[in-house]
């Protein structure tokens, strides 16, 4: 377990404490870390923290302090790091997927929503707070292209064949299809009030529109809308489920996790779970592991019966999060891809 020196700069001090208040934490749960191999990582972006959980006991195993506020992650497509982007903090954190130990650290520009292409050659960040996208080199993080964005670039998902990377605009009510190699804009299109997370989906691309109560299905030749599936109030965030026979949305403002029958996209079971459901995945036992950003917890589902089964206190507004036994394909837009065999 190392870290990356610190570059010398003026903010060297407080960088220095935060250093010192990390290597506390690692010495209080070294023990519990190297015991426990299957991690659910939450991050709690009030916090400024990284939640480690022991995926079958539920237990928090350590926390991990980052810079300043992070939101989302990325693992990359060999499974051996987790992406943390800190985005106030213009940090991209790597951490151990296996032990979660953090590793290695680098400067990028306000890391929000990131992304690697599904032939792990680009990597996209969607720069909330600063209106860009920024298109690098998945080998070495070398910037490729930046592109200004109004305003407010919020989630991202790419086509299967990696050539366009489509990207929601939450302050404009757009989406955008951006050409990964060249950086040029495809087209704009609207898509109703506040839109977030995007999926590609049976050569379709879905968009939550927070703002309203539907999910927009577009077509990714011109942008223009095929329809608009209606669920509960403020569809947040999209996903697939491990088996590609259904499709999960999170209606955060409703309190609702919508359920969709993956070849009609019509919503077949609702979950009531209070809180501000926000990200989901799925663990070994089939459970759905959903972040509460508004109760400091997240919620452990039987997707069948619709029970929460179980909740785990985290830090302050927990939203990413991934579990380290997930390949790291269920996380990039691979929806067109056959469903895994039946064991």
């Amino acid at each position: 377990m190392f870290f990356v020196p610190f570059r010398h700069t003026p903010r060297m001090s407080r960088r220095a404490g935060w250093l010192a208040a990390a290597c506390a934490s690692m010495i209080v749960f070294s023990a519990g870390a190297a015991r426990a191999e299957r991690l659910a990582f939450v991050l709690n972006s009030a916090d400024a923290t990284i939640s480690e959980f022991d995926i079958d006991t539920h237990q928090e195993v350590r926390r991990v302090p980052v810079l300043r506020e992070p939101h989302h992650t990325a693992p990359t497509p060999d499974g051996k790091y987790l992406l943390v982007g800190d985005t106030s903090g213009n940090m991209l954190f790597f951490l151990d997927a296996v032990t979660g130990a953090r590793v290695k650290e680098i400067t990028l520009s306000d890391p929000y929503q990131m992304q690697f292409s599904p032939d792990g050659k680009f990597f996209t960040i969607a720069g909330l707070a600063r209106n860009q996208v920024d298109i690098y080199d998945a080998s070495d993080f070398h910037l490729l292209h930046r592109l200004h964005a109004d305003a407010m670039p919020s989630h991202m998902n790419y086509a299967p064949d990696s050539s366009v990377v489509y990207v929601s605009l939450q302050d404009t009510g757009k989406l955008m299809a951006i050409e990964t190699a060249t950086g040029n804009v495809l087209w704009t299109t609207d898509v109703g009030s506040t839109p977030a997370g995007v999926l590609w989906h049976n050569g379709k691309i879905l968009v939550g529109v927070m703002g309203t109560d539907y999910v927009a299905v577009v077509n990714p030749a011109d942008g223009h809308i095929d329809r608009r599936i209606e669920m509960a109030p403020g569809p947040h965030n999209l996903f697939i489920s491990p088996d590609h026979k259904n499709l999960y949305v999170t209606c955060r403002a409703s309190g609702i996790i919508e359920r969709l029958d993956w070849d009609t996209m019509n919503v077949v079971q609702s979950y009531h779970v209070a809180g501000g459901p926000d990200d989901i995945v799925f663990a070994p036992d089939g459970k759905m592991w959903a972040t509460l950003r508004w109760r400091q917890h997240v919620a452990i589902i039987d997707p069948n019966s619709g029970e929460i089964v179980d909740t785990i206190r985290t830090g302050r507004s927990p939203h990413g999060i991934w579990l380290n036994t997930n390949e790291p394909a269920l996380h990039l837009s691979m929806a067109d891809l056959p469903a895994p065999p039946t064991p």
